[in-house]
């Protein structure tokens, strides 16, 4: 067996750029594109060196924010349909612990994105070092070890030789349809420099083609027969299909059966808006049109989603009675809730049941309402839309900036009150054009993961533009890959939507009985009674870099987005368009979601609150009941 020395970091710097990937066409890429760092002292020398040796051939960009750049790590996986995974660096301590939350992300959208925080020393000679958090009953902690509750696969390399085990696992479960998540490889400093004498066979060029499990026939059997004896078949298509690549797929099983089409949020764009069977988005986030169909529907097949609580309202938007196929890949997500569950890939277990279904089709009156229901949505949102007096509205921004958007852009938000909009206004204009990060709902991401899908995304969508949406609570959150992305020349434009606060907790909060406290301008403490100040966006995202539009009034939103498209596509940069909007004007899809209103309370309005509460739980029991 031939062999190399080379040190932990050199090793694994080697091995990341061996490895290949298929994508979706069936080309092959790089499994690792590049390499997010921001060094400290637990990873400059070590991994940091061993970076530069080899600089020209994988790509190191760096962050402002350890955040932001593991969050813009997530935004590549989600552009490249979980193909391709970033990596993203860190020191110890500080620089470790503020990935943690970008881990928390990938964990509940189940994206790859391979973490490496450096470590406290292995040998422990030095101990306590810098930055170090000593544990009074446990000397083998660390403050990595808080990645193990959000990390798919946690190890800590402590020998150099450890790798050869940790490396196949790691790959296994960035690449594994079902197992698909964050994975954390924890490196002590001192170990990133010791050497070993590695088999160069560790280092040979690899392919990891995304497995396509096929389903159990007696499964496909047992779920053909309970949709055959269906009268108001539902499909609801959720993110599983898009890494699947199989939209067209679902589109093929629709019409074969004259079955209705819902969308998750992870399966967003993934119908063309007005094509015939599409009922619309799903849930609390979603459209009237989309929930009228679940409540009447007897049997909902479910392909690759989770089904969490905002496209079930809480397990409130189906009938009592509604049984439920669905085809997973993870088998942990494929049993819940009593389903009949499918383990497959998306594609083959549609392929599979297509054919076990047969010549099988809906009634006509019932395929037909998909498209009755979706067009009183679409007048409904044509009316919110409208331009009226006053600040303009999320939803008429959404309404502007999707008019003026072109077929290869691609839209993305994260948390706060534009998701809803977004979720239930957005008309598809391409395939897979839409990122809402409502897994973990985490205010940041809409830059950061921008930054990332305008960095995956460039080379294979050359005329289209990532836009994203956030408020200005998730601007002052995070905004410092703003300056990345311009630094690194990758255009985007960023709608920044400006309602003085908290909108849409404000509006949780009073909705449910609540004084309005602490989450609007106008209803915080403040040290001083001279006028409220207020943040100078404008100035602030100029100072970042970026291009910056103002649009004061409806009717300059849509040429203002389509100024910044061109302008951010021409000069290579973000281009920030500031609009000032309504504080209290949503959409509703008629919907409920389940939160904790206080039983006993101060004010009468939210023990009313409660009453009513307990009224939909009442609902929601009858379907959760055995």
């Amino acid at each position: 067996m031939r062999t190399v020395r080379l040190t932990t970091a050199q090793a694994l710097v080697r091995w990341l750029i061996a490895q290949r990937t298929e994508l979706l066409d069936g080309s092959q890429a790089p499994l690792f594109p590049g390499v997010f760092a921001i060094f400290g002292h637990g990873n400059v020398l070590g991994l940091g060196n061993a970076l530069e040796e080899h600089r020209d051939e994988i790509p190191v960009w760096r962050g402002q924010n350890e955040q932001g750049m593991a969050l813009a790590a997530i935004g590549y996986a989600k552009a490249t349909h979980r193909r391709q995974v970033m990596v993203a660096t860190s020191s110890i301590g500080p620089g470790a612990l503020n990935m943690v939350t970008a881990a928390g992300v990938a964990h509940a959208n189940r994206l790859p994105v391979l973490l490496l925080p450096g470590d406290t020393f292995a040998s422990r000679a030095p101990d306590p070092v810098l930055q170090q958090v000593e544990h009074f009953g446990d000397g083998t902690l660390t403050v990595n070890d808080a990645f193990r509750a959000v990390s798919r696969y946690f190890d800590r390399i402590t020998k150099p030789e450890q790798l050869l085990a940790a490396l196949p696992q790691a790959a296994r479960v960035l690449t594994d349809p079902a197992e698909c998540g964050p994975v954390t490889l924890a490196l002590p400093q001192d170990v990133q420099g010791e050497a070993f004498d590695f088999p160069e066979s560790l280092f040979a060029p690899v392919v990891h083609h995304i497995t396509r499990p096929r389903p159990d026939s007696r499964s496909v059997e047992r779920a053909a027969e309970l949709i055959k004896a269906a009268k108001r078949p539902l499909l609801v298509v959720g993110g599983g299909v898009r890494y699947s690549g199989a939209g067209g797929k679902v589109i093929e099983f629709a019409q074969t059966h004259g079955v209705p089409i819902t969308e998750t949020t992870a399966g967003r764009t993934l119908v063309p808006h007005d094509h015939r069977l599409h009922a619309g988005p799903l849930g609390v986030t979603g459209s009237s049109s989309a929930n009228t169909l679940a409540a009447k529907a007897d049997v909902v097949i479910a392909v690759g989603t989770r089904l969490q609580d905002f496209t079930t309202a809480s397990w409130t938007v189906f009938h009592p009675e509604t049984k439920i196929v669905s085809i997973n890949a993870a088998r942990f997500d494929a049993v819940k809730h009593g389903s009949l569950a499918v383990v497959a890939d998306a594609a083959e277990g549609l392929r599979e049941l297509n054919r076990a279904l047969g010549d099988w089709r809906a009634e006509d009156p019932w395929t037909a309402s998909a498209s009755h229901e979706r067009a009183k949505w679409d007048e409904h949102l044509d009316g919110l839309r409208q331009a009226t007096d006053g600040l303009p509205t999320y939803a008429q921004i959404v309404g502007a900036v999707n008019d003026n958007a072109h077929p290869q852009d691609y839209v993305m938000t994260a948390s706060g009150g534009l998701p809803g909009e977004l979720i239930g206004g957005w008309r598809a204009l391409g395939a897979a054009t839409m990122d809402v990060e409502y897994g973990f709902s985490c205010m940041g991401y809409e830059i950061a993961g921008a930054w990332g899908a305008a960095m995956a995304r460039a080379g294979t969508h050359p005329d289209g533009v990532i836009t994203t949406l956030l408020g200005d609570g998730s601007y002052l959150m995070m905004n410092s890959e703003l300056f990345s992305a311009a630094f690194a020349g990758h255009p985007l434009v960023a709608v920044v939507c400006d309602n003085d606060g908290y909108a849409v907790i404000a509006r949780l909060q009073q909705g449910q009985g609540g004084a309005a406290f602490n989450n609007m301008y106008a209803d915080c403490r403040s040290t001083t009674d001279s006028s409220k100040r207020r943040v100078d966006f404008a100035a602030h995202a100029a100072s970042l870099g970026c291009g910056v539009i103002q649009a004061d009034t409806l009717a300059e939103v849509g040429p203002a987005y389509s100024a910044a498209r061109s302008q951010a596509q021409q000069e290579r940069r973000p281009v920030v368009v500031l609009v000032r909007t309504h504080p209290s004007s949503w959409t509703e899809a008629g919907a409920w979601w389940q939160v904790g209103v206080p039983e006993t309370a101060h004010r009468t309005e939210i023990t009313d609150a409660h009453r009513e509460s307990q009224e939909a739980r009442t609902r929601q029991l009858r379907y959760l009941a055995p």
